[in-house]
């Protein structure tokens, strides 16, 4: 998997060789993608060679995250009880479409691990190896931190296309969409943080 450097040269806009990675991506009711209805999706990377993402607001339902560091071998079956509470809190999400079989860790700057985390904007940053979910488990990793199955991926100039036919909204990145909130409630908040009343929301609305 790739990660972008490349940074935006302005915020809010997708023209004019501007780059959304750290903000917030907002499906729009017209989606035609079923997968991404209604998802709220933070922007890991955006450049001329693509995007990738992560959706916050899709639980991994019937998969817990002390069930998957067992799994992973990363603790024995016996040390699930000694779990810090800061790891048994860690929510599981479906990432995305896209390499569902790996995890990828959005977490709070806190934590750092050299030439594995990846720091985004707005002290988010991603870790995609086993080093992060050690460290939680042992009570060293970050404050606050969501493990998502897979991620949303798009070819060159493929989101910015979408975008343009209201397929998407965006807005800044807020933590607390990406770590705090419950996942129901997202898409709402998100809707809100861009001054959109959720009900009076259709198809047919402009970009943020």
């Amino acid at each position: 998997m790739w990660i972008g450097r490349e940074r935006r040269t302005g915020s809010g806009g997708n023209s004019g060789g501007t780059f959304l990675d750290g903000q917030m991506l907002v499906a729009m009711p017209g989606m035609r993608d079923e997968r991404f209805a209604r998802a709220v999706i933070y922007l890991c990377a955006h450049s001329a060679e693509g995007a990738m993402g992560i959706i916050v607001n899709q639980p991994a339902h019937h998969i817990n995250f002390t069930d998957l560091l067992v799994q992973l071998d990363v603790i024995p079956q016996d040390e699930r009880i000694s779990l810090p509470h800061s790891a048994e809190g860690v929510k599981v999400l479906r990432g995305g479409p896209v390499e569902t079989g790996r995890g990828f860790v959005l977490h709070s700057a806190d934590f750092f691990i050299q030439d594995s985390t990846l720091p985004i904007d707005d002290g988010i940053c991603l870790t995609a190896t086993l080093d992060i979910l050690k460290a939680i488990a042992t009570g060293g990793g970050p404050a606050s931190a969501v493990l998502a199955l897979g991620y949303a991926g798009w070819a060159p100039g493929q989101l910015e296309n979408e975008i343009q036919q209201n397929g998407w909204l965006h807005c800044p990145a807020d933590r607390g969409l990406v770590f705090d909130a419950e996942a129901g409630a997202k898409y709402d908040l998100a809707l809100r943080k861009i001054g959109i009343d959720p009900g009076m929301l259709s198809s047919d609305a402009g970009h943020a």
